[in-house]
């Protein structure tokens, strides 16, 4: 839980233990997400508190989340985690040292996230930062090649380091979970719209996760209803599920794709625009490439391992690709062995 220890920033970090800390400062950072979380439903999609342990299993991977009494982390609890993975990659692309410690600016943090700047939402930004620390996660997911099985929070610790004469949070440390960090140095992470925050929405929010994932770089995905529910996490009746579904495909404001429904309660998801390869000038892969992937990698995720790859090959300058499948299998082949 946070707390505020007075004495200045430099006093803060001193009580925190912080010697070594990253600063987020970088302006307009590429919005990064962790591929984990993007796949298992960690955030309640509610906005009364969630007090229920929920256990999600799927494929061999089973995550338990365990509220604590300030309820269960929301998926708008998470833009915290957005932001500072966000600033960490791109530090990391810079070429600057990282840490598992932040040390961020709230104002900056509520203005990136598209946050009012208001007195409540630093009261809101509070209970959102003891949500996150509360909310215990227990799972075998791997994260950055390593499978762990004990429990940890969603983040390890945060404090308000400095508060303005009206009591407001002014600069925050955080200290982000070995597990999350893992992914940012793995560079397990997927770029997401600059609109993401634009969504309110915690349905429209969770289906652009899955979708961002799942679709990628495809020119289209698709995904039984039954199955896209579980992977939101949503305990409504599948009626009511599909209602929201269809409302969502009507106002057709998910970033760079589109729903349609097809007969058998199938959701299609097509890419919109083609703005994200033209930003990075990435190879597109169809379905044909996923079950080669899962041919050659049983039991780990296609979806993360091509995201990987990608990051490999913006790291390695674009080099230009004559056989881009045979260049990304052979990569996983490689990231096998190791």
């Amino acid at each position: 839980m946070g707390r505020n220890v007075g004495g200045g920033a430099g006093a803060g970090l001193a009580a925190a233990g912080l010697h070594d800390f990253f600063v987020c400062g970088v302006f307009d950072a590429a919005l990064k997400d962790d591929l984990a979380s993007m796949e298992h439903p960690l955030f309640s999609l509610s906005t009364r508190p969630d007090l229920r342990v929920r256990i999600y299993d799927h494929n061999g991977t089973r995550v338990t989340v365990t509220p604590s009494v300030r309820g269960r982390a929301t998926i708008h609890d998470k833009d915290i985690l957005i932001y500072c993975v966000s600033q960490l990659m791109a530090a990391l692309n810079a070429g600057r040292a990282i840490t598992r410690r932040l040390r961020l600016t709230a104002h900056d943090l509520l203005v990136a996230t598209r946050r009012d700047t208001g007195g409540d939402s630093y009261a809101r930004l509070t209970a959102a930062f003891e949500r996150l620390s509360g909310t215990r996660i227990t799972t075998n997911i791997a994260q950055g090649g390593i499978e762990t099985t004990s429990g940890f929070g969603l983040i390890e610790s945060w404090e308000i380091v400095r508060r303005s004469r009206d009591g407001r949070m002014v600069s925050v440390a955080v200290t982000l979970s070995d597990w999350l960090f893992r992914a940012v140095t793995a560079r397990a992470v997927l770029t997401l719209s600059r609109e993401y925050f634009g969504l309110r929405k915690p349905l429209e929010r969770r289906v652009y996760e899955l979708v961002r994932k799942h679709c990628g770089q495809q020119r289209e995905w698709r995904i039984g209803l039954a199955t896209l529910q579980h992977k939101c996490g949503s305990d409504a009746p599948i009626r009511v599920f599909r209602a929201a579904i269809r409302r969502t495909i009507a106002e057709a404001g998910l970033p760079d794709y589109r729903l349609d429904e097809e007969p058998g309660d199938i959701i299609r998801v097509t890419r919109a625009t083609l703005i994200d390869e033209a930003e990075t000038g990435g190879p597109l892969f169809g379905a044909a490439t996923v079950e080669r992937l899962r041919e050659i990698a049983p039991g780990w995720d296609a979806y993360g391992l091509m995201a990987e790859w990608e990051g490999f090959w913006r790291q390695t300058g674009r080099p230009a690709l004559r056989r881009p499948e045979a260049a990304l299998i052979a990569w996983v082949r490689g990231r096998i062995a190791r």
